[in-house]
């Protein structure tokens, strides 16, 4: 048990706790400091290093003299470590992080009318719960998509219809167990992930949100994964990682994101991904400013940049997710006028999205809190 995931856990039981008090927004901008440290997922801020048309730091740069910085991290709970340690101005941060930095004030709101193009985000995306709180917004929307079912083509020459393929023991189309040739996420956010098939699979359990389980649907959710351990030949978290496992060790199915499956596809891998018949759980995203932030007025600068219509559709077709601003659907010639429908436009109404359990839940009025998650997890994971 790493320390890392032992603060991470003790993290969600104080914000669990802890009110969300809304500090003084940043009034105007000054000159940009020279400097801006992000803490970023994989593949979210590009500067072209890997393939020079995904760029959108470098004019940034010269536009603005900020020096951009980033650090990436694999899970949310590493995320919400680095910006409890300090150091970081901004952070990409997903729903099930999002709300814990919230109560336990590690960013502060941000002042929409600093960032012009606000208006031209997702009305879906713009107060959204998981950024907004007593209608005070803490980010910025980045971009969203669901976690899809990646799977091996050879193996499965019709994508697999349910997510069972990586939760029960069974054969593959290829006449091989599934045993050891799957992958689950190594993160308890994914407790909601067993809670959503057995929602399908089990209906008598009653889950209304894989995020507000009773115990006995925790308990059903938990006994599903310690079940799944068994199958699994690796919980991934770095997506480089799972990127080379489905290339050289043998996964043929696990959940995972649009850019590994991106990045295998480019590589002419025989990899696609589906949304199952019992949906998927997902991310929206949310730039967010840090409570100390050392150069704010860079990081404002980044958050008008960031939304940006051809910097959220060359990242939507870098990463396969959904812009925030829908106006990045048309005229971007990486992702084309079909990418937002390819990524998933329309599903917005059918994804799960992550959020961190509190133990305060409206569908079962009292509920398990995301500490007992990373507990349990950690348990299911180190059997």
């Amino acid at each position: 048990m790493s320390i890392t995931r032992i603060v991470a856990g003790l993290l969600a039981l104080s914000a669990a706790c802890a009110p969300a008090l809304a500090q003084d927004v940043k009034k105007e901008i000054g000159a940009g400091e020279g400097a801006l440290n992000i803490v970023a997922w994989p593949g979210y801020i590009e500067r072209g290093e890997t393939d020079k048309n995904y760029d959108w730091v470098t004019g940034f740069e010269k536009a603005t003299g900020c020096k951009v910085n980033v650090k990436t991290a694999a899970t949310s709970d590493e995320m919400v470590t680095l910006m409890n340690q300090g150091g970081f101005d901004l952070v990409t941060a997903s729903g099930d992080a999002s709300l814990r930095l919230i109560a336990g004030k590690k960013v502060q709101p941000v002042n929409i009318d600093l960032v012009p193009n606000w208006k031209t985000i997702d009305d879906r995306l713009k107060d959204a719960p998981w950024h907004t709180v007593d209608g005070v917004h803490y980010g910025t929307p980045y971009q969203w998509g669901p976690n899809v079912l990646a799977y091996n083509t050879t193996v499965f020459k019709d994508a697999p219809k349910s997510w069972s393929v990586v939760f029960e023991e069974q054969n593959l189309p290829d006449g091989k167990s599934n045993k050891g040739r799957v992958q689950a996420f190594d993160g308890p956010i994914y407790v909601a992930d067993a809670a959503l098939y057995l929602m399908t699979r089990k209906p008598e359990l009653g889950i209304k949100n894989p995020y507000e389980l009773n115990p006995t649907q925790y308990a059903a959710a938990l006994d599903l994964l310690k079940a799944q351990r068994a199958l699994v030949g690796r919980y991934w978290h770095d997506a480089m990682v799972q990127v080379d496992d489905f290339k050289n060790e043998g996964v043929v199915a696990s959940s995972s994101w649009p850019f590994q499956v991106n990045l295998l596809q480019a590589d002419k891998k025989p990899v696609a991904s589906v949304v199952p018949a019992e949906g998927a759980t997902g991310w929206a995203d949310t730039t967010m400013l840090h409570a100390s932030a050392e150069h704010p007025n860079c990081a404002y600068l980044w958050l008008n940049h960031s939304l940006d219509p051809k910097v959220q559709g060359d990242l939507a077709s870098w990463f396969g997710s959904v812009p925030s601003v829908p106006a990045a659907c048309t005229g971007n010639a990486l992702l084309t006028d079909t990418g937002c429908d390819t990524n998933g436009f329309a599903n917005f109404d059918k994804i799960w999205f992550w959020r961190t359990p509190t133990g305060k839940c409206e569908a079962e009025g009292a509920c398990v809190p995301y500490a007992q998650w990373t507990k349990d997890y950690l348990a299911v994971m180190g059997q």
